[in-house]
């Protein structure tokens, strides 16, 4: 998909991609193999030649971070198939109170098949935060851009987070999806371990407290809850990404790129 990506060119939008793709400019390489393409001059072509060669050097050197600079972030859903194996599905839990005196209690990283676990006063610092993420390419979270990623900007002001971000909240609403992540997976079938039914954010905040009063059964639960936070972000992901390209109109052929 993000070689059939045409939206970081200056001036491209959604209707001039289209038309491209139905004139059979699918992928980078094709536009770069046409002496012309509809709607702009052999001049802005040459120029726009450049900039997909500098995109193309980028994506071989995997260097997801490039895209964040050129691609609006409503767009970074694109990103999604070349950079899955490199996705951090990402959950933070808190002590329920809004910044800036709010806490971050759990940090959960799920990705490249594991699931990182961070709590405040055990092994949740700075430091190890910036570790984990630097080995990752792509950040994906469920409201992250309103909840997550503020809280660790605040509570971590020299984190760097310069990935690319797919905030599947607002991707499930352009498609329809409303509510809550737990609203979402129970809509499209994807479900919890009988022990984390009906539990809310507000639960981890209670279980949080408790295990601060000396209840380790609620220490687990709160680890399990935020561990399914974290891997049940990859399915969702994994349909809203076909769902967006459904949406789009996109060949098949284009899609799988």
């Amino acid at each position: 998909m993000l070689q059939s990506t045409f939206l970081f060119l200056p001036g491209i939008g959604e209707s001039t991609e289209r038309l491209w793709w139905e004139d059979g400019i699918g992928t980078w390489d094709t536009f770069l193999e046409k002496p012309i393409a509809p709607r702009i001059s052999p001049f802005r072509k040459a120029q726009y030649d450049e900039d997909i060669l500098e995109a193309q050097k980028q994506w071989k050197a995997q260097n997801s971070r490039f895209f964040t600079r050129i691609l609006k972030a409503r767009d970074h859903w694109r990103l999604y198939p070349n950079f899955r194996s490199q996705a951090a599905f990402l959950d933070i839990e808190t002590n329920g109170i809004p910044l800036p005196d709010g806490e971050i209690t759990v940090v959960g990283i799920f990705g490249k098949g594991r699931m990182t676990t961070l709590i405040q006063g055990e092994n949740l610092t700075g430091e190890r935060l910036q570790a984990e993420f630097a080995s990752y390419d792509l950040l994906v979270t469920f409201f992250g851009s309103g909840f997550d990623l503020p809280f660790l900007k605040a509570k971590y002001p020299d984190l760097r987070l310069d990935h690319p971000h797919i905030d599947l909240c607002f991707a499930a609403r352009r498609l329809g999806l409303k509510g809550g992540l737990k609203a979402i997976e129970t809509e499209i079938g994807c479900y919890r371990p009988t022990l984390l039914e009906g539990l809310t954010g507000w639960d981890a905040v209670r279980l949080w407290g408790e295990w601060q009063l000396g209840q380790s059964y609620s220490r687990d639960v709160l680890i399990q809850y935020n561990e399914a936070d974290c891997k049940n972000l990859k399915p969702l992901a994994d349909l809203i990404y076909s769902r967006l390209v459904q949406r789009h109109g996109l060949p098949e052929k284009i899609a799988s790129l």
